[in-house]
């Protein structure tokens, strides 16, 4: 009898670890899509705190991602950044390159309905800073900034980097991206931004978003923040409590601190935008070659065991990690 076919996928094992393990792999029914894995990308925000098992169990529901297997705190495969080809499935589909919020796995099934292909302009690369992209569309759709706003991103990671550069495009707007490396003043310029470290911010900004994932960040935001404006956290901690300067001017200025988060379309939005036609404008969006700068490294599907834990632990100023497949 012959051996039922079946995928490799990555999944967390436990805090800190992780494996490769076989998974069985069925043939596409109707309106369903087999997809060969090109590129995954690893988000070193929310995927890292899955990773360390950080994610409190308040949340457990409201962050599985969509096509998550195992429950938290694990064992659980985890990811949402697939790039691939379709071998099986609509004919409008076959043979197209697709993004799918997958997680990291070399060939899957899933509905068709579930994938959205690559403008031609897209590299399979590039395109798993997909999810990201749609993140950073939302925020900037939740903060609301107006032509000639001063407006500062605190965080040049890679959703961070993404808001700043989109918001640098608004006619008017000025951008200053503030990070604590000063290795991301190069990143900065490439988008069409000005840096600063937070010693060096600019005071009274319009706007602020905030995207660094560090309490001290967002309390740099309440501090550079103008006069009834609003600063807009990004940010999603997991389960570490934050603390924040909310005596001092936080009410002299009548800051207004709001969340934004990717699972519902913004306010503004959601009467006439729907979740997929979020993402095609994402996928267009990143139709840019300058989006290829967020892109720092890559390595093979193989060696996810422990290249994960690596840019958990240590990122040493990583941004997009791009896995590849054969």
């Amino acid at each position: 009898m012959a051996e039922a076919p079946f995928a490799q996928a990555f999944w967390t094992v436990a805090p800190g670890r992780g494996e490769i393990r076989r998974t069985p792999l069925r043939a596409p029914g109707a309106d369903e899509v087999l997809v060969r894995s090109l590129r995954s990308g690893i988000s070193r925000g929310t995927e890292s705190l899955v990773f360390r098992g950080q994610v409190p169990p308040s949340q457990w529901t409201a962050i599985r991602c969509p096509f998550q297997e195992g429950d938290f705190p694990g064992p659980l495969k985890y990811g949402y950044a697939s790039v691939g080809r379709v071998e099986a499935g609509p004919a409008t589909l076959l043979g197209r390159r697709v993004f799918c919020l997958y997680p990291h796995q070399d060939c899957y099934v899933v509905p068709a309905d579930a994938v959205i292909p690559l403008p031609d302009a897209v590299s399979d690369t590039r395109g798993v800073l997909a999810a990201n992209m749609e993140t950073a569309v939302n925020g900037l759709w939740d903060a609301t900034p107006r032509l000639g706003d001063r407006v500062a991103v605190i965080g040049a990671g890679v959703v961070g980097s993404l808001v700043a550069a989109l918001a640098a495009r608004i006619p008017g707007v000025r951008v200053e991206l503030i990070d604590t490396d000063p290795r991301r003043a190069a990143l900065a310029d490439r988008l069409g931004c000005s840096f600063a470290t937070p010693d060096e911010a600019s005071a009274d900004a319009d706007l602020v978003l905030h995207a660094s994932g560090h309490p001290d960040g967002l309390a740099t935001g309440l501090r550079i923040a103008g006069f009834e404006a609003s600063v807009v956290e990004l940010s999603w901690y997991g389960d570490r409590p934050v603390a924040l300067p909310l005596g001092e001017a936080f009410h002299a200025r009548r800051l207004n601190l709001r969340s934004s988060q990717v699972g519902s379309v913004a306010t503004a939005q959601r009467a006439r935008w729907s979740h997929r036609r979020r993402m095609q404008l994402a996928l267009d969006l990143l139709a840019d070659p300058v989006f290829d700068a967020l892109l720092s490294g890559e390595s093979p599907f193989a060696e996810l065991p422990t290249v994960l834990p690596r840019l958990a632990d240590a990122p040493d100023g990583a941004l997009c990690h791009v896995v590849t497949y054969p």
